[in-house]
């Protein structure tokens, strides 16, 4: 896989956290950073999906928000239909 080095910068208490979370899942510094930022990207995205919804459909109800996490959550690997 082709990558872009990028140099950054963090304090150090955050940079030892970052560390420590890396060693845990077993995964290099940067693999782990990665997959934050994608993670981050995916929200981001996800906001920009909702907020294009709702300019055009209205702004989703609490009710309607609750019944996604739901469904959410009954199709994931952690609780629902997707368990192992």
């Amino acid at each position: 896989m082709a990558s872009d080095k990028l140099s950054v910068s963090f304090d150090p208490a955050l940079a030892a956290t970052i560390r420590e979370a890396a060693a845990d899942e077993g995964v290099s510094v940067s693999q782990w950073l990665a997959g934050a930022a994608e993670a981050k990207a995916r929200r981001r995205h996800l906001r920009q999906a909702l907020d294009a919804f709702a300019a055009e459909h209205g702004a989703l109800t609490e009710d309607e928000i609750d019944g996604l996490i739901r469904e959410a959550r009954s199709e994931s690997a952690i609780g629902g239909r997707g368990a192992a």
